[in-house]
């Protein structure tokens, strides 16, 4: 499984890739103006030092929700780096965005998919990617790995559809693990959900017993 990692903070981001486990990254405007960065070309100028970190997958996303409109911002941001994967939104311009974009060898991430119909007609435009929020259907007390196990498997039915399942919305440790075992491509998460992944208090109990007991034969 690929680990993504879901900011735009670039020390965070330079942080997992020293870790050696990352395979890319996600934004979204709310990440964005969480770090502070506002106004287009700061936002451009913010994803190319993203995409000169990382070694591929930057997902960058279109504001707009008309197809004309997303097509212009898509190429705009596809511009940056051979490195963006454009995030378009679930909806009816979004579906022939994608399918645009598709058909340019531009890659796309689907955005805010909810259910397996959604990730079935996003796979059917083309998108190299969906993005399925488990934990925000958790929130609403819907079982989000459900979704990916459904979505994996409708995926595996039909060979000639190579859409990605990227598990969006990853809240802690448990749901990346789950998210392996039910074979999602990639799952995007906090860091301290990839770090969490280091930590076991009998691995931290072992080594400080093995520590201890070479400082006694010095």
């Amino acid at each position: 499984m690929k680990f993504f990692i879901d900011t735009a903070n670039l020390d965070e981001i330079q942080e997992a890739y020293d870790l050696g486990v990352l395979d890319g990254v996600t934004t979204n405007p709310s990440l964005m103006a969480k770090e502070g960065i506002t106004g287009q070309d700061n936002i451009l100028a913010h994803y190319k030092k993203i995409c000169d970190i990382v070694d591929n997958n930057v997902s960058a996303e279109v504001i707009a929700t008309d197809y004309e409109t997303m097509m212009k911002e898509a190429h705009v941001l596809a511009k940056i780096d051979d490195k963006i994967v454009v995030k378009v939104p679930m909806i009816k311009d979004g579906i022939k965005t994608i399918k645009a974009l598709s058909s340019e060898g531009i890659r796309t991430n689907c955005t805010l998919i909810f259910n397996a119909g959604q990730a079935l007609l996003a796979a059917k435009a083309g998108a190299s990617y969906v993005s399925p929020f488990i934990g925000r259907l958790d929130d609403i007390s819907v079982d989000g790995l459900q979704l990916i196990e459904q979505i994996v498997h409708i995926y595996g039915n039909y060979p000639e559809l190579q859409t990605e399942v990227l598990a969006a919305s990853v809240r802690h440790n448990m749901h990346l693990i789950h998210c392996a075992e039910i074979g999602a491509d990639v799952a995007t998460c906090p860091l301290k959900v990839i770090t969490g992944l280091l930590k076991h208090p009998l691995t931290d109990s072992g080594l400080a017993q093995f520590l201890a007991d070479h400082s006694k034969g010095n």
